[in-house]
C-alpha cells in the first residue's frame, strides 16, 4: 500500500492537470479568501476556505486520478498482484488526502496569524477538516464509478462540488436556528456549523450530531463505489 502511496505521489507531481487540482488551485483559493478582505467574519473564510480546498484537492483530484489510473489500464496492472483492492485504493488516495491536509493546515495559520483571530476551539476545527476529508474522498470513490476519463471529472464532480458548496453557504449565513435537522443533514452542512463554531467559538451540544451526518454520506458513496467501480476502461 505504502510503496502505491509513494509512487502515486511522485505520479502526481508529474501530471500537470492532477498537480494543479491537488496543489495550486487550492491553495490559490486559500490565498485569495485570505487577502481580500475580511468578508464575514474570519470564521466564514476558515468554512470556505477548507471546503472549497478539499472538494478541489481532494474530490476532484481522486476523482480525476482514479479515472486516469483506469484509462491507462495501470488499475487493472495493479489488481493482477497480491495487492488486496481495498489497499490499491488506499495507495491511491492517500497522497492527496495528505497533501489536502498540509495545504489546509498552512492556510487556516496564515489566516490565524494575518486576522489576528486564531480558532477558539482548534481541536473542533480539526475535527471538522478530517471528518470533510472522509466525505470528500468518499464522493470521490463513488463519482469514479461514473467517470469515463480524466477530463470527464471535470462534469461529473460539478453536481455534488456546487451542492456541497452551496449547503455550506446556506448554513453559514442563515445559521441552523431554523430548519436544524435538514441543514445539518445535507452534506456540508454540519460541517461549516462545526469549523464555524470552532472557530468563533460558542457551545456545541454534541459533535457528533455535526460529524455524523459527513461520515454517513461517506458510508453511503462508498457502497455506491462497491456496485459501481470499474477496474477496467469502460467498452
Amino acid at each position: 500500500m505504502f510503496s502505491i502511496a509513494i509512487s502515486e505521489f511522485r505520479m502526481l507531481l508529474r501530471n500537470k492537470l492532477v498537480a494543479a487540482c491537488a496543489i495550486l488551485i487550492p491553495l490559490a483559493f486559500g490565498a485569495f479568501f485570505i487577502f481580500t478582505g475580511n468578508q464575514g467574519g474570519t470564521s466564514v473564510i476558515a468554512v470556505f476556505q477548507v471546503l472549497i480546498m478539499i472538494a478541489m484537492g481532494v474530490y476532484v483530484t481522486a476523482t480525476t486520478t482514479l479515472a486516469a489510473r483506469r484509462q491507462t489500464l495501470f488499475l487493472k496492472r495493479l489488481r493482477s498482484g497480491a495487492v488486496s483492492d481495498q489497499s490499491i485504493i488506499v495507495g491511491l488516495v492517500l497522497p492527496i488526502v495528505v497533501v489536502s491536509v498540509v495545504q489546509i493546515g498552512i492556510i487556516l495559520t496564515v489566516l490565524g496569524i494575518t486576522s489576528g483571530q486564531p480558532p477558539a476551539n482548534v481541536l473542533l476545527v480539526i475535527i471538522g477538516v478530517l471528518a470533510a476529508e472522509v466525505m470528500f474522498t468518499g464522493f470521490a470513490l463513488a463519482t469514479a464509478g461514473v467517470t469515463n476519463s480524466p477530463e470527464h471529472a471535470q462534469i461529473t464532480t460539478l453536481p455534488l462540488f456546487a451542492a456541497t458548496l452551496g449547503v455550506a453557504v446556506w448554513v453559514t449565513y442563515t445559521g441552523t436556528t431554523e430548519l436544524t435537522v435538514l441543514k445539518r443533514a445535507l452534506p456540508g452542512g454540519g460541517l461549516a456549523e462545526l469549523i464555524s463554531t470552532g472557530w468563533a467559538g460558542g457551545a456545541i451540544d454534541n459533535v457528533l450530531l455535526l460529524i455524523l451526518p459527513s461520515i454517513g454520506w461517506a458510508a453511503v458513496a462508498v457502497s455506491v463505489a462497491r456496485a459501481m467501480f470499474k477496474w477496467e476502461p469502460r467498452a
